[in-house]
């Protein structure tokens, strides 16, 4: 987000640019996939539950086996997914890209780059391949847009006292997920993952604003 031009008398600093990214790709497949599969990962400062969970377990659910072996990886898998979306966009990495061959290395050494880890990389893709998981997806992004279409204000137009702070600290980037409760997490130097209902809500929205000024790592 940012104002187009300055306007006397908008409290919105002029060269404030704030990014809001909803659920971006590979984190939605984690969500999905330790519902859907029935896991369990332990671990420090993991998202609570989605808010509407997948109708049931996919198609090509795997034995019990892989099942546990996905549960102590996702953890890890979902800190590098994270720490991924929680990066400033990085046109350069596909700069020049056009001019090098198809399916030579280095082409898709920066595609990767651009998109980051994800567990596709990992453990194939076979579990996606699924008519629920499709759905979900589905009805996730309509749900982001019904609900963008009922605000008149921007939840950071109305936490813009405790915005202006956070960007000044250094906040580039506000990525929402659609899981249950209030939910904050500092990413990186940059960015604030945060539940859809603590960006809704103004007062937690203010709190985790807050709270990015007072974790963010300092250089």
């Amino acid at each position: 987000m940012q104002a187009s031009r300055a306007i006397p008398g908008n409290p919105w600093p002029h060269d404030m640019v704030v990014e809001v990214e909803d659920s971006p790709h590979a984190i939605l497949d984690l969500l999905w996939l330790r519902e859907a599969c029935g896991l369990h990962p332990t671990g420090a400062d993991l998202p609570p539950l989605l808010t509407v969970p997948p109708a049931g377990p996919p198609a090509a659910a795997p034995d019990r086996d892989v099942l546990r072996t996905w549960q102590a990886a996702w953890p890890f898998v979902w800190d590098e997914v994270l720490e991924h979306a929680g990066r400033l966009r990085q046109g350069d990495v596909l700069h020049g890209i056009a001019e090098l061959p198809p399916g030579s290395g280095e082409r898709a050494e920066r595609i990767r780059a651009f998109i980051g880890p994800t567990w596709r990389d990992r453990f194939g893709d076979e579990v996606f391949d699924d008519g629920g998981y499709r759905d979900w997806v589905a009805a996730d992004a309509d749900r982001e847009v019904a609900h963008h279409l009922q605000y008149e204000r921007s939840p950071e137009y109305v936490a813009l006292a405790a915005l202006i702070p956070a960007w000044e600290a250094g906040l580039a980037k506000v990525i929402t997920i659609p899981c249950r409760g209030p939910f904050t997490r500092v990413v990186g130097s940059a960015a604030l993952l945060v539940t859809a209902d603590t960006r809704d809500d103004p007062d937690a929205y203010r709190a985790a604003l807050e709270r990015f000024v007072e974790d963010v790592p300092r250089s």
